[in-house]
């Protein structure tokens, strides 16, 4: 704990003002990386859950403090993180490929409200440690996780196809170029062209890279797409 900042944790106006500029920065820093990847969840709503966790905090320090009322001053800051899971998982969504999307911007909601709880509660250095740990995660790991993954032999797979026959010559392709199938999930389309669908998790360990098992799945007669998920 810094000492130096001991004469913000009281419940003045000054510490309230510092309180909430705080998880407004913190939240908005949050925000604009979420926003700059186009995620459902991006600046403003980073910013509204962070100011409202703060707030909610506040107010449980304010009643328990200053109007002398006998509660569980960490009841209100309990509601907050269970009730954040609402709006988290508001932005989690299964794609029309069985690719679940939004696990991080969910996440980041989570731990955006724990920012503002930081912030309304006087741990500041907990709210501003956390916020760079969080962009740190955010901007550079992600970065790593792509290199260390860009040469992963598991690949799955979505394709259409329009015939029965077209799933025997696939399994006869991956077989010739070496590659192991470990699920297939296959489904029919409720549309006009009565195509029906598939989802393959495909394991290469003879080397073959994702653009020639794309490539050669693609050229199977009947096959209509073949897309990386």
């Amino acid at each position: 704990m810094l000492h130096g900042l001991d004469f913000l944790r009281g419940m003045d106006i000054l510490s309230v003002t510092v309180r909430l500029a705080l998880a407004l920065v913190c939240s908005g820093m949050i925000g604009i990386e979420r926003a700059d990847k186009r995620r459902p969840a991006g600046f403003r709503t980073h910013i509204l859950i962070c100011l409202g966790a703060a707030i909610a905090a506040m107010t449980s320090v304010h009643l328990f403090v200053t109007m002398n009322y006998y509660l569980d001053v960490a009841r209100m800051g309990a509601g907050v993180v269970s009730g954040i899971g609402f709006i988290g998982a508001g932005t989690i969504m299964v794609t029309r490929r069985r690719r679940v999307k939004g696990l991080t911007t969910a996440a980041g909601l989570w731990v955006v409200a724990i920012v503002g709880l930081c912030c309304g509660f006087g741990f500041y250095e907990g709210a501003v440690y956390t916020t760079i740990l969080v962009l740190v995660a955010e901007v550079f790991f992600s970065k790593l996780e792509y290199r260390l993954l860009r040469n992963n032999r598991e690949i799955s797979v979505y394709l259409e196809y329009t015939k029965p026959s077209c799933l025997e010559e696939i399994v006869d392709r991956c077989h010739m170029l070496g590659i192991k199938i470990v699920d297939v999930e296959i489904t029919r389309k409720n549309d006009e062209t009565g195509a029906s669908c598939a989802m393959l998790a495909l394991s290469s360990r003879q080397g073959a890279g994702k653009e020639d098992i794309l490539q050669n799945l693609n050229g199977v007669d009947g096959v209509i797409t073949v897309v990386e998920t």
